[in-house]
């Protein structure tokens, strides 16, 4: 009989464990603890409280393509985001959404902790191919969850763009709402 060998499977990284990274960087944040926000609705009535009134709130959408690609698409939580379009634009082949047990294994987080923060899970792989929102990147500070829905993380936009590049990952910057708007225009005969 064969012997089975069981498959190392790295301990995605923690809160604590991100925050401790960031502040290796010598990246400055400010993380607030909150009750879990599991939709955007929920977020905006949460952040209400709080001073932070000129820094973006994303949302964050893990996909896959039909050749099995990965993609992660950073936008802020207001904009459009058409699948079909976004396709033909970034050169992907039919996006939906990955699975649940995707998202674990390749980004460590669970549904509703999507963040581009969970691409220190994907630094020795590179198996996500990140895309981010134009009009968020016109913001000089971003909110994004540390790995769980549970707090958000305040960071600048050059610190955020230090930790990207420090993941090893050459984001692809689109303006996602013209692109969902052009979809939306009729076709001219």
């Amino acid at each position: 009989m064969a012997e089975t060998i069981p498959i190392a499977v790295p301990t995605p990284h923690t809160k604590e464990s991100l925050l401790n990274a960031l502040s290796e960087l010598g990246i400055s944040q400010k993380t607030h603890e909150h009750p879990a926000l599991h939709k955007v609705e929920d977020a905006q009535a949460w952040r209400a409280s709080i001073d932070d009134q000129n820094a973006a709130h994303c949302k964050n959408l893990f996909l896959k393509d039909k050749k099995g690609a990965l993609w992660l698409i950073v936008a802020l939580e207001e904009t459009t985001i058409r699948l079909n379009q976004l396709s033909k634009h970034i050169g992907a082949a039919r996006l939906s959404f990955a699975n649940e047990e995707l998202l674990y294994e390749v980004l460590g987080v669970r549904p509703g902790s999507v963040t581009p923060f969970a691409l220190i899970n994907d630094k020795a792989t590179q198996r996500v191919n990140l895309v981010l929102d134009a009009s968020m990147m016109a913001f000089e500070a971003l909110n994004y969850h540390p790995l769980t829905n549970e707090a958000t993380t305040l960071i600048s936009k050059s610190d955020f763009q230090t930790f990207i590049e420090w993941c090893g990952h050459t984001p692809q910057i689109v303006e996602l709402q013209a692109l969902a708007q052009s979809s939306a225009l009729p076709k001219s005969p």
